[in-house]
């Protein structure tokens, strides 16, 4: 019998060691890849990490590797995410991590240089457009995104999503999948007038800029 929990819930036993699976995004189960969210930083996160400049919020920064890169590098940097479990090992790296909605009030605002969006969380909410818009009234008017995103071919989704691990299933969340082939409409969308598309062994991420 299929137990319901929470996101956070099925999220911080993924983080804690349980295997655990997303639903609903592709045709087939896919499994969480919190290996790569717990990893030390590595080369393939570095190209990222360098195209964000000043101060940086890590939007959905997970266990917190790149949070924790960025304090490394002297950026002020804050890590944010709804699970507690995440914010709690992105502090315990020494890193500044709060429980926090992006659409809540954050600290700074109208100030951070950076808002960065790895490991596909521009699809946070499942709505890009309200998610760039809402970015936008974090940002210094100078301030920039780094959005990494999918590869070409990839076509833009929204869809209801869910965790599993073993017999215990999250409730369903709105989850967006956003291509390199569509970051440019959505981010026009949003009222960013320059956007360049950056590319490093096969991962993707777009920059995006007032003008």
């Amino acid at each position: 019998m299929t137990t319901h929990q929470s996101f956070s819930e099925v999220f911080s036993q993924a983080l804690r060691g349980h295997e655990c699976a997303v639903v609903g995004i592709g045709e087939h189960p896919q499994p969480l890849p919190v290996a790569d969210w717990t990893r030390p930083v590595d080369g393939s996160d570095a190209w990222l990490l360098d195209l964000c400049k000043g101060a940086t919020l890590d939007v959905g920064c997970g266990p917190g590797r790149l949070t924790e890169e960025l304090a490394g590098r002297g950026h002020v940097v804050l890590g944010i995410d709804v699970v507690n479990e995440a914010v709690k090992l992105t502090r315990d790296r020494g890193a500044a991590a709060l429980v926090r909605n992006v659409y809540d009030t954050l600290p700074g605002e109208g100030r951070w240089r950076t808002a960065l969006l790895a490991d596909g969380n521009v699809g946070i909410g499942g709505e890009p457009v309200d998610l760039l818009s809402r970015l936008r009234e974090v940002l210094d008017p100078r301030g920039r995104i780094v959005a990494e995103v999918a590869p070409p071919g990839i076509p833009l989704s929204s869809v209801w999503a869910a965790l599993e691990s073993g017999d215990v299933r999250s409730r369903p969340f709105k989850w967006a999948v956003v291509g390199v082939d569509d970051i440019t409409s959505i981010a026009e969308r949003s009222g960013f007038g320059s956007i360049t598309c950056h590319e490093s062994a096969g991962r993707w991420c777009a920059v995006l800029k007032e003008s």
